[in-house]
C-alpha cells in the first residue's frame, strides 16, 4: 500500500512510527518487556505481511501501515550507529586494550568455529557448498544493536557478561568485510581471489581505518573545544551528531560498516572531558533511531511464510541457537569464564544478527543463493532476532541456577558506574576548594563543568573534570550520581541550583545534596526543594568577615572561632527551621 511520495510519505510513516511508539512501548514497560520486543511487535503488526495485506480487503487500514522505504531504513540505519557510538564513548582504548584477549581470541574464535559448524549442518540437509557457506557467513554473526541494547537496559554492560558479548561482537562487526568478499567470491563466475584481489582490499580498509583514527585523533577534540567555548547547546549537538555520522560516512566510503566508523568516533572521544555531555545529548536520538531499527526488523517477519512451513523455520531458528549456544558456552570455557557466565553469554548472543541482511543480499544479488533460500534466512533471521529477549532472560535464569547464587557478578569499577564517590557540579573557585578537601580526605570525586576551558585546566593537572550541564538529569546519571556519596552544587548561578537540587532529588532521594546558596532566602527554598544543606553565600563571607575581626580586636582565635561556629549553627538551623513554615 502506497502512502504517497516524497515529504508526504515520510511525514506520514514517522506519524505512524511515534503514535505506535507511544501506544505500544509504555504498554509492554508496564508489564516489564523489554521496549525492544515493543518495537519488535510494532515492525510485526504494522508491516506488510500482517496490516499491509489487511488493507488489500480494507484500504482505510493502509493510512497505517509502516513500508521499508529509503528513508526509514535510513533513519534505523542511524540508530544502530547512533548506539555504536555511544557504546565507543564508553569503552576507550585503555579499556578495549585490555579486551584484547576476548576480542582477538574468543571473538575470532567463535565466528569461524560457528560458521564452519553451522555451514556443516546446512550441507547435511543437502544444500550445496555456496549455499552452505553462505548460511555459514551469515548466522555466524549476531545482532550487535539488540544484544548492546539488553545489555544497557539491564545494566549488564560493565558485568563479566556483558565484557565478553561486546568483545565478541566487535570482532563480528570487524569480520563483516572479509565475510562479504567471502561471500562474494562464492557468486557464480567471480574472480574474487583471483590478482590478490581480496588481500588488496583488505590492505586498503586496513589503510583506511588507520586513517580515519588518525585523523579522528587530530581533529574531534579541537573541535569539541572550540564549539564548547562557544556555549551552546544547539552547537555542541550538531557537533556531536557530525562526529557519529561523519566517521560513520568515511568508514563506509573506505568500504567498512558505518557502524564500525560510529564505534571509532566514540572510542576516540571517550577520553575526553565531553563524553558524558555529548551521551547525555545524543542519548535520546540513540534511543528513538534504534527503536525504528527493531521495527524494520519486526517487518520482516512474514507471518504468511512462517505458517506454511512452520517446522522448517523453527527448526531453523532453535537449531541456530542450540548451535550458538553450545559453541560459545565451550569457547567461553576455555577462555576462562565459568560455566555459569559462559552459557550465559551464550544465550544473548545466540541469534543472527542485522549484517546477516547485508550478507543475505549480497548472497542474493551474486546469484550465491537461490531466491527461496534467501528468504528463509531472511526469516529465520528476524524471527532469532524477535524472540531474544526472552532466550537472554532464560540464558539469566539458567546461569543462576547453575552457579546457585542469585546475584549478578559485580562490574568493574569504572567512572560512570563507581560508588561513594562525590559528584561536583561547578568547578570554578568554590568546587576547585571542595575537590582539595576531598583530594586530602582521599575520597574520590567527578565535576561538571559548563565551561571548556576549565575543564581542559583542570584535566592537565590530573582532576577527574567532565565538560556538560549539571541539571541534565542523564548528564548526572553518566557520571554515577545514582550511587554517589552526595552531590555539592557549588555553582553562581541560583536557577540552575534549584534546577539541579529539584532534579537529584526526584531522581535519587537516597543522595545527600549539598548547595551553595546566593542568601538566605534562597538558601530557604533550597532547603525546602530537599537539599541536605544550603550555604548562603552572603552569611558565610560575613561569618568570615565576623571572625577575622573578632581577632583584629583582640579576642582569641580559639574563643572567635567558637563563636563563629556557633552563629554558623544558628543560621543553618533558621535555614531550615523558615522551609518547613
Amino acid at each position: 500500500m502506497q502512502h504517497g511520495s516524497g515529504s508526504a510519505e515520510v511525514i506520514t510513516q514517522t506519524l505512524v512510527f511515534l503514535a505506535a511508539t507511544c501506544v505500544v512501548v509504555p504498554a509492554l514497560r508496564k508489564a516489564r518487556l523489554s521496549a525492544v520486543m515493543g518495537f519488535l511487535l510494532i515492525g510485526v503488526a504494522m508491516g506488510p505481511h500482517v496490516l499491509g495485506r489487511l488493507a488489500e480487503t480494507w484500504p482505510w487500514l493502509g493510512a497505517f501501515e509502516l513500508e521499508e522505504g529509503a528513508p526509514t531504513l535510513f533513519l534505523a540505519e542511524l540508530g544502530v550507529v547512533f548506539l555504536l557510538f555511544v557504546i565507543g564513548l564508553e569503552v576507550s582504548f585503555e579499556r578495549l586494550w585490555a579486551l584484547r584477549r576476548f576480542v582477538f581470541g574468543l571473538g575470532l574464535a567463535q565466528v569461524i568455529v560457528s560458521a564452519l559448524a553451522i555451514g556443516a549442518v546446512a550441507m547435511a540437509f543437502g544444500n550445496s557448498f555456496a549455499v552452505s557457506a553462505v548460511l555459514g557467513l551469515a548466522f555466524a554473526l549476531s545482532s550487535t544493536a539488540l544484544v548492546l541494547q539488553l545489555l544497557r537496559e539491564r545494566r549488564q554492560a560493565a558485568s563479566t557478561v556483558g565484557r565478553t558479548s561486546f568483545s565478541i561482537l566487535l570482532m563480528q562487526d570487524l569480520m563483516v568485510v572479509p565475510i562479504l568478499f567471502l561471500v562474494a567470491a562464492l557468486s557464480p563466475g567471480a574472480d574474487a581471489f583471483g590478482e590478490n584481489q581480496v588481500w588488496i582490499a583488505l590492505l586498503t580498509a586496513l589503510a583506511a581505518l588507520a586513517a580515519i583514527l588518525v585523523i579522528g585523533r587530530l581533529l574531534l577534540r579541537p573541535l569539541f573545544g572550540w564549539v564548547a567555548a562557544a556555549d551552546s547547546r544547539e552547537i555542541f549537538i550538531a557537533a556531536a551528531l557530525l562526529a557519529a555520522i561523519g566517521m560513520a560516512a568515511a568508514a563506509e566510503m573506505a568500504g567498512l560498516s558505518m557502524a564500525l566508523g560510529a564505534f571509532l568516533a566514540g572510542l576516540l572521544l571517550a577520553e575526553t572531558e565531553f563524553r558524558h555531555q555529548i551521551e547525555a545529548d545524543l542519548d535520546p536520538f540513540k534511543n528513538l533511531l534504534l527503536g525504528l531499527f527493531f521495527v524494520t526488523v519486526g517487518m520482516q517477519i512474514d507471518i504468511q511464510l512462517l505458517l506454511s512451513q512452520p517446522a522448517m523455520i523453527l527448526l531453523g531458528v532453535f537449531g541456530l541457537f542450540a548451535l550458538k549456544i553450545t559453541i560459545i558456552g565451550v569457547l567461553g570455557r576455555m577462555f576462562g569464564l565459568t560455566w555459569p557466565r559462559a552459557i550465559e553469554t551464550g544465550f544473548l548472543l545466540g541469534q543472527a544478527g542485522e549484517f546477516g541482511f547485508v550478507v543475505i543480499a549480497a548472497a542474493q544479488a551474486g546469484q550465491a543463493i537461490p531466491a527461496d533460500t534467501a528468504n528463509y534466512m531472511l526469516i529465520v533471521t528476524a524471527l532469532s532476532i524477535f524472540i531474544t529477549p526472552i532466550v537472554a532472560s532464560l540464558g539469566a535464569r539458567v546461569a543462576r541456577k547453575l552457579s546457585g547464587d542469585a546475584k549478578k557478578d559485580a562490574p568493574p569499577s569504572d567512572a560512570t558506574l563507581q560508588s561513594g564517590h562525590v559528584v561536583i557540579a561547578g568547578f570554578g573557585r568554590v568546587g576547585q576548594t571542595l575537590a582539595d578537601i576531598l583530594d586530602a580526605q582521599e575520597i574520590p570525586h567527578i565535576a561538571i563543568e559548563g565551561d571548556a576551558s576549565t575543564v581542559n585546566r583542570m584535566r592537565e593537572t590530573g582532576r577527574a573534570a567532565y565538560f556538560g550541564d549539571a541539571s541534565s538529569r542523564q548528564m548526572l546519571t553518566s557520571v554515577g550520581t545514582p550511587h554517589a556519596a552526595a552531590i555539592v552544587v557549588t555553582i553562581n548561578d541560583a536557577d540552575a541550583v534549584d534546577r539541579i537540587v529539584k532534579e537529584a532529588r526526584e531522581a535519587w532521594p537516597q543522595v545527600p545534596v549539598y548547595a551553595r546558596a546566593r542568601d538566605s532566602d534562597h538558601a530557604r527554598r533550597l532547603h525546602a526543594a530537599g537539599a541536605t544543606l544550603a550555604s548562603p553565600d552572603s552569611i558565610e563571607a560575613a561569618l568570615q568577615l565576623g571572625e577575622a575581626l573578632l581577632n583584629g580586636v583582640g579576642v582569641p582565635d580559639e574563643i572567635a572561632r567558637q563563636v563563629i561556629n556557633l552563629r554558623r549553627e544558628a543560621e543553618i538551623a533558621r535555614a531550615i527551621f523558615s522551609s518547613g513554615d
